[in-house]
């Protein structure tokens, strides 16, 4: 059954919280604590019908308000609680007990009333109520809270630390009008149904493979060179074009193909309509192609191939279309529902066929928006110029963005100063699917951070700077995505419908053989599914998809490299690595049952590079080692990784520095080792040294 708070039903009847206090104390019989304090909704229907009656029966006598304010300074034998309001850093004398009225009646002692916002430190709030700081600890130790007199506590906490001082903890009034604007804007960003919707211009977004022909297409389409300002002809960055097309619209988004930048890969996905994946007719599916086609993927996003390049003497067409079919993307001239144009930005053979195969897309994706509301959107690319300060590019998806408008931006805020569209003319009105750059905002946002315009600054300024508190109150509460170890729990509480995988490995043979075996393990709670497998180390794109999508990497044979190790700690990615595949597929089957209990957790301790090797008669290959990162252990377990994959493992036999034997070798140093059983080692080789800690069991 719903609830309402006091003060929203106050407001609602267009009385004073206190007043509606008064009214449910005196006729109801019903104690509240203050105007946070919530009701059912059929509580406060049935109080609507009593204010309606006595309002209409009173025709031009005293308000229903004016006559409970009297009613209070009757002293009413019903009514006995009074409040006072305690100022900010002032004390409060309340006496303890009952005292006597002149009648002889018992009245309960007053109750003093105290205001903060979300949050409030510990000895602020003891200079609130007028109490020892070290009584106040004292009593959330009681609680089960351990905090010192500078950290801060949240408003539950207060209200029941309140309680125990005979204190009334109250929110800011102006606290609970920001978060009703923040949670309207959330609420904003949630609707999909719009009854004013109208057509909007689809978003479409380039991908595929470097070299593949992806801005030479666009440059056919829109009859320019972006190419010739472009480092090495290879696109560096997002950039937005618009184009009429027949008199339509359409908005191209040109993402990068070389995989340095898939981040940039999986934010057009997730805010495009429709993709045209280029594949170059010459040289069909590469790595890139099919990191792009997993990406739209698991975005959900429609797939228009423009098979480019036909005019090049080695073009195969229907061998390019096989390939697709291997990734699921069937050609409709194959009986499948995948859109396949052979188009050549070179001669401009087949352009207008892949435009209308777009807009004929589009129209079966019924791409609506509401041009009359408040302007929301995402951030295609942001920088810092130094003469213009903060500059942003915004797609916006939905309402109209005007010059003057305040707009909240992640966790920045701003008014726009000035907006230019992409041939860098200055505008004043830009409505959906139309992209823009700004001026105007207070810090530089993320890439793929949602807009949404407010009322005024202010307004902006302080949602802002509450986003940044929640941010940092994540991050310090170390909030984690799904990992093996809680993944049961996390089945039982609902939040997992969907496993996501993302497999490397060696070889491509046990790639499939993984895919085939996980795939099966999916059952009634959890479908387990396999977003993305290749070959080769576990890279810092493998990490950014598994962010994106909440998957779990799991390497077989393989190993994740420096760069692909920090990222996931950052986005805290969970990453498995095997060297027997049945291993893999028991663990990820007694997750899902909630039997996985790891009873030892690799802890790796460094990496040297091997810089030269010396074979010795009776002794074996000694190699010069730089340590890279962490440190050396002598009689460390070692793993030998040449090209990301891990080709023995064994321990270190010995470990010296220049003629002596010592027992670690720390980063920046270089040592000489050789390693047990092993002595096929190379230059260039990766050890890297590592313990197994046991871990307390868990109980799930």
């Amino acid at each position: 059954m719903s609830k309402i708070r006091i003060y929203e039903l106050a407001k609602e009847l267009n009385i004073s919280s206190k007043t509606l206090i008064s009214i449910l104390l005196d006729e109801f019989g019903v104690k509240v604590k203050n105007h946070m304090s919530v009701i059912e909704e059929e509580d406060a229907e049935l109080i609507k019908e009593f204010i309606e009656e006595n309002e209409s029966s009173e025709d031009g006598e005293e308000s229903i308000e004016d006559k409970y304010k009297n009613l209070v300074q009757e002293n009413s034998p019903k009514v006995k609680k009074k409040t006072i309001s305690v100022k900010n850093n002032t004390k409060s004398k309340s006496t303890q007990g009952k005292k006597e009225s002149k009648d002889g009646e018992l009245q309960e002692t007053e109750r003093a009333e105290i205001e903060m916002e979300d949050t409030i430190t510990v000895k602020e709030f003891s200079e609130k109520i007028g109490k020892p700081s070290t009584e106040v600890i004292k009593q959330l130790i009681f609680m089960g809270v351990m905090a010192a007199i500078n950290q801060e506590i949240d408003f539950n906490t207060a209200e029941k630390l309140g309680e125990k001082f005979d204190v009334t903890v109250l929110r800011k009034e102006e606290d609970i009008n920001k978060e009703a604007v923040e949670q309207e804007v959330e609420q904003e960003d949630a609707e999909d149904d719009d009854p004013n919707s109208e057509k909007r211009p689809p978003v479409i977004t380039v991908m595929g493979h470097v070299d593949h022909g992806k801005t030479s297409l666009l440059d056919a389409i829109r009859k320019s060179k972006v190419t010739e300002t472009e480092a090495g002809g290879i696109t560096q960055h997002i950039g937005a074009y618009t184009v009429n097309i027949n008199g339509e619209k359409i908005t191209f988004l040109d993402t990068p193909g070389h995989e340095a930048f898939t981040a940039m890969r999986a934010r057009g996905a997730q805010i495009t309509d429709i993709v045209i994946l280029v594949v170059a007719a010459d040289d069909g599916i590469m790595p890139q192609t099919a990191e792009a086609i997993n990406h739209c993927k698991a975005a959900n996003v429609p797939i228009v191939v423009a098979i480019n390049k036909i005019d090049r003497p080695g073009a195969n067409v229907d061998k390019v279309k096989q390939e697709l079919s291997d990734y699921g993307l069937i050609s409709e001239d194959w009986g499948g529902d995948t859109i396949c144009v052979p188009v050549s930005a070179h001669t401009k053979e087949g352009i207008d066929s892949l435009l209308e195969m777009v807009l004929l897309t589009a129209e079966m994706q019924e791409i609506k928006a509401n041009p009359h509301r408040n302007a929301k959107g995402t951030v295609i690319e942001a920088k810092l110029d130094k003469g213009r300060g903060a500059v942003a590019t915004l797609l916006v998806q939905n309402g109209t963005l005007h010059v003057g408008d305040s707009i909240i931006v992640g966790s920045t805020y701003g008014r726009i100063r000035a907006m230019f569209d992409d041939k860098g003319k200055k505008i004043k009105v830009a409505g959906p699917s139309i992209p823009v750059e700004i001026l105007g905002l207070s810090e530089v946002p993320a890439a793929g951070d949602r807009f949404h315009q407010v009322k005024d600054e202010k307004t902006a300024r302080d949602i802002a700077a509450k986003r940044k508190q929640k941010v940092r109150e994540e991050y310090l509460q170390s909030a984690h995505k799904v990992s093996l170890e809680d993944l049961y729990n996390q089945i039982k509480e609902g939040k997992v419908k969907e496993l996501n995988i993302i497999v490397k490995a060696d070889v491509q043979g046990s790639i499939e053989a993984l895919k085939q075996s996980l795939q099966k393990l999916s059952n009634e709670e959890v479908k387990v599914r396999v977003l993305h497998g290749a070959v080769g180390a576990i890279t810092e794109t493998d990490v950014t998809l598994a962010s994106a999508s909440n998957a779990i990497i799991i390497g077989f044979n393989v190993r994740p490299d420096s760069n692909a190790q920090a990222a996931a700690e950052k986005e805290s990615v969970d990453i498995k690595t095997y060297r027997v595949i049945y291993n893999a597929i028991e663990d990820i089957k007694a997750a899902m049952v909630g039997m996985l209990e790891p009873d030892y957790k690799e802890v790796v301790l460094g990496k040297a590079q091997i810089r030269q090797t010396y074979k010795i008669s009776n002794v074996g290959t000694i190699a010069g080692c730089y340590v890279q990162e962490g440190k050396i252990v002598r009689n460390s377990q070692v793993r030998i990784i040449r090209d990301g994959i891990v080709i023995f493992e064994s321990e270190l036999a010995s470990l010296k520095r220049f003629k002596d034997d010592v027992k670690e070798v720390a980063e920046g140093y270089e040592c000489g080792l050789s390693i047990d059983k092993f002595n096929d080692i190379k230059d260039g080789d990766i050890v890297e040294a590592y313990t197994m800690e046991e871990i307390k069991k868990k109980e799930l």
